[in-house]
């Protein structure tokens, strides 16, 4: 009776390599979820911005130009009241005349931002590029 030869078989060879792929499907999975996730955390991102006590500047600057705004949304301009128009040709033409002005605002702690940012854009678009934001010192609250 012949059986055939009995020589062991060489298996297959282990693998060497990484299998990539379940690699990438993991990380464009967790790729997808920071995308979907980043906003959502940021808007609900809390800030407590700094404090900073500073002295009181003794006088205006040379070449200043002091704008306010208060509580009700008044405009001043050297602490006469003025409208949003006549506030807007008044700083085109100072822009024109001297854009190196610096531009100080005062503003009311309850403005609205929109209307500070609106102030911003103005003065901008007339060539002011200088602006400084007055505040009051924090003892004097």
């Amino acid at each position: 009776m012949s059986f055939g030869r009995l020589e062991r078989r060489q298996g297959d060879a282990p693998m060497s390599e990484i299998n990539v792929t379940p690699l990438v499907d993991v990380m464009l999975v967790l790729l997808v979820i920071f995308i979907v996730a980043a906003p959502i955390m940021a808007g609900r991102l809390a800030l407590d911005l700094p404090r900073a006590q500073t002295p009181m500047a003794e006088a205006p600057a040379a070449a200043a130009l002091a704008v306010a705004i208060d509580a009700q949304g008044q405009w001043f301009l050297d602490d006469r009241p003025v409208n949003a128009e006549a506030l807007r040709e008044h700083l085109a033409e100072t822009g024109r005349q001297r854009p190196d002005t610096e531009v100080q605002l005062r503003a009311d702690s309850r403005v609205p931002y929109g209307q500070v940012a609106e102030f911003i854009g103005w003065a901008q678009a007339a060539g002011l590029s200088r602006m400084g934001f007055v505040a009051q010192p924090a003892a004097a609250r």
